[in-house]
């Protein structure tokens, strides 16, 4: 109803502002007409000034005319005169002096007729230019009114058409807020039913409750503050979910803060050992090296960082209940985190000596030594925002060693001063970073400058950036869970106290056994089977007791008959290896006859003798060696029994040749199965590290895509906008042209009429001049 109740507002609104445009509308629409009649008047005014302006032509042509005609007369009188100038008399010189000045009457009158001529051709000409430049003003005023009144006409005609849309608009609105105040109504009608329902519903409970409570409960416990503690208080799934994954965000950045830390105290090592003397040429000062051993340390203060958090992460589960109070591991992260801090005060005075030694070298510029000073402030300040950290951080894990060892209402407080101890770590890294990368370009001019410190320098200033990117992933965390972090725990029903680290303890342990409890109780009872079918059963038990025991037996045996079937092939497999080893033997043994058979036939009779009597005694040899042995080859086997022979130097009995042989076997097998477990174990790490790299790059695929999905949004809204704006602009544009073509097309036709009234005026003057010069 309130929607519908500002909508009917924001339509008055719109009416008035309609019947404002549309009496200034009225107004304008009245000026033009004005401004028309105006410009009427004037062009009936230049009329008639064109009126006068040809009748005093008229007379100016009919004084020229009685001009000539007098000054013909003068001639004639003139003649007269000059004829009768031989016979003077008075009466003569009477009409002399009559003429005379008749003449100079008409002289003056003659030139003052002139002066009047040209005094009325001046004042016709000054007033003629005067109304054409007033008509020339005119016509721009009224070009521009007519401009004026478009653009109005166009701009209140888009007015109308958008508050027309408005108005349909609204009204369309308005019915769906009216439809939707009836479904609203109808709903509230049916929650009002449900709320009735669950009230005596509740109102039932409590009574049954409260029944429950005075018969069976002996004392409320809820009332004494030390056994209410020891309640297991309401489970937040959703808490515990949020802190363990908050736990899990903070680990991930705490391994790359980590990780940036080893590099940089690692390439400052390195540093050191090159600049400003270089340790494979000229050994460093006892400063440098005392400083560097300190650094090779650093692995052992900021390793226990990492585990020690990961500690902390795997110790909060879903089923846990996590607060400061129950959160032990808290407690080795702050030691550790404590043991580094001391480790940068100690290395800190040895930082700003190294710095005065590269300072104190000959080629040291002062814009070097400048630098060397600022960064010198920085690392001091950086040392002092871990020291205020440790501070609080040790302050969060006292709740979780010690009872009221700080107020529950100063934690707020701490987690915002360590957010903004957190912020002052980033800007304090990134001054530093910004100093190293102005210290880099400087030493790059030097003349004694070499690779490998610009490498070392390069690598330093890498870690430096990731410790900048690291801290500030840090900071922004931190604040943006601020709220979660401060924000009221788990509490006993009942009590505002917080739990001490010992009712926590206690507490858990009660949650576990009422989990154990729930669990034992919710197991189902197995189904009992009716007494018929138990008897029926109980005789087909009994009655293959006997076929049972015997089946029983004969899988006995038939398992034992494997099993010695088993052993047996495997020892036939390795006396079948052997033969094949033998028969390698023998066959390379009577070629080795052969050949010394060949070579003694060409001998003489005795050495045919000696190789025959050598042929038999190897004939014997070969019989009777199966039976008592001779000499044997040390076999290797593969996993599918592949064979290689190496031949023995000693002679070796047929069970020793088996038993080195099974050895060598299984020590094969072995080898092989460790190596494929090997293999399989890498290959497990390496799909588990991909499988979370994959995870990472999914979740942040679907923050990109819901991001590109508004932005979609946003465009496609704004594009409909500017359509609709676009279509607007050229159908107002296509009316002004339409309009503008009219009034070009109007004012085409009047100035070709007033180019034929002035020829025709022009004609008419020429006419009348040419008749009177004829005169």
């Amino acid at each position: 109803m309130a929607n519908v109740t500002d909508l009917q507002t924001k339509y008055s609104k719109l009416a008035q502002e309609y019947s404002k445009l549309r009496a200034q509308n009225q107004v304008l629409k009245k000026a033009v007409v004005d401004e028309q009649a105006n410009s009427a008047s004037f062009k009936e005014q230049l009329k008639q000034r064109d009126q006068s302006l040809r009748k005093q032509e008229q007379e100016m042509d009919s004084l020229s005319f009685r001009n000539q005609q007098l000054a013909k007369r003068v001639e004639l009188l003139q003649e007269e005169l000059a004829s009768k100038a031989d016979s003077p008399s008075q009466h003569s010189l009477e009409t002399q002096c009559v003429f005379d000045e008749d003449l100079q009457k008409k002289i003056e009158e003659n030139e003052r007729l002139h002066i009047q001529f040209y005094e009325a051709g001046e004042q016709h000409r000054r007033q003629e230019a005067e109304l054409k430049t007033r008509l020339q003003e005119l016509e721009k005023d009224s070009e521009q009114h007519q401009a004026v009144v478009g653009g109005l006409t166009t701009k209140y005609m888009e007015t109308i058409e958008r508050l027309q849309s408005d108005k349909a608009r609204l009204e369309i609105k308005s019915q769906t807020l009216e439809r939707e105040a009836k479904e609203c109504r109808m709903r509230t009608e049916e929650c009002q039913q449900q709320l009735r329902l669950s009230q005596s519903e509740l109102n039932r409970q409590v009574k049954q409750s409260s029944s429950v409570i005075q018969e069976k409960v002996p004392f409320n416990d809820t009332k004494l503050i030390g056994y209410n503690s020891l309640n297991v208080p309401p489970h937040n799934r959703r808490h515990q979910l949020k802190a363990r994954d908050v736990a899990g965000q903070a680990l991930s950045f705490i391994q790359d803060l980590v990780a940036a830390l080893l590099n940089f105290h690692s390439y400052t090592e390195q540093r050191v050992h090159i600049y400003p003397l270089d340790s494979s040429i000229e050994p460093i000062s006892p400063l440098n090296q005392k400083f560097s051993q300190y650094l090779h340390e650093n692995a052992a203060y900021v390793r226990p960082l990492e585990d020690s958090f990961l500690h902390l992460h795997q110790s909060i589960t879903e089923d846990t209940v996590t607060v400061l109070e129950t959160v032990v591991k808290l407690k080795s992260f702050a030691d550790n985190f404590s043991s580094y801090t001391h480790f940068l005060q100690k290395i800190l005075p040895y930082q700003l000596k190294s710095l005065e030694e590269e300072c104190d070298a000959p080629l040291c510029t002062a814009a070097l030594t400048a630098k060397n000073q600022e960064l010198q402030s920085d690392m001091k300040r950086v040392t002092s925002v871990f020291e205020k950290m440790q501070s609080y951080i040790n302050l969060l894990s006292l709740p979780s060693v010690r009872q009221d060892a700080m107020p529950q209402s100063s934690t707020s407080a701490v987690f915002t001063q360590l957010a903004a101890c957190l912020h002052s770590l980033h800007d304090a890294i990134k001054e530093m970073s910004k100093h190293y990368n102005q210290k880099a370009d400087l030493e790059k001019e030097l003349p004694t400058i070499t690779q490998k410190l610009c490498t070392t320098t390069e690598c330093l200033l890498g870690s430096l950036g990731s410790l900048t990117s690291s801290t500030s992933k840090i900071a922004t965390f931190f604040s943006n869970n601020l709220d979660f972090f401060t924000s009221s725990g788990y509490s006993p029903r009942g009590s505002t106290l917080a739990l001490n680290p010992l009712q926590a303890e206690s507490m858990l342990a009660n949650k576990k056994k009422a989990a154990a409890y729930i669990n034992a109780v919710k197991k189902s009872r197995p189904q009992s089977v009716p007494y018929s079918e138990a008897l029926s059963n109980r005789r087909i038990l009994t009655s293959s007791t006997e076929s049972r025991e015997g089946l029983s037996q004969q899988v006995q045996q038939s398992q034992d008959k494997i099993a010695r079937l088993e052993q047996e092939k495997e020892h036939w497999l390795l006396e079948a290896q052997l033969g094949k080893v033998r028969l390698e033997k023998e066959n390379q043994r009577i070629a080795d006859l052969e050949v010394q058979l060949t070579a003694a036939q060409g001998g003489s009779p005795n050495s045919h003798s000696a190789a025959a009597s050598t042929l038999a005694q190897s004939h014997e040899e070969a019989e009777i060696e199966p039976k008592a042995g001779g000499k044997e080859a040390t076999l290797c086997t593969s996993l599918v029994g592949m064979l290689c022979t190496t031949p023995s130097v000693e002679h070796v009995g047929d069970e020793d040749s088996r038993e080195t042989l099974i050895k060598t076997h299984y020590m094969a097998r072995v080898g092989e199965l460790t190596t494929q477990l090997q293999i399989s174990d890498s290959k497990a790490v390496h799909f588990h590290s991909e499988c979370r790299a994959l995870a990472k790059r999914l979740a942040i695929a679907e923050k990109s895509r819901e991001t590109l999905t508004e932005e979609i949004k946003l465009a496609t809204q704004k594009i409909t906008r500017l359509q609709d704006e676009l279509a607007t602009t050229k159908r107002s544009y296509e009316d002004q042209l339409s309009m503008m073509s009219d009034h070009l097309c109007s004012m085409n036709e009047t100035l070709s009429k007033q180019r034929e009234e002035i020829d025709t005026l022009k004609l008419g003057s020429k006419g009348n001049a040419k008749k009177n010069k004829g005169r």
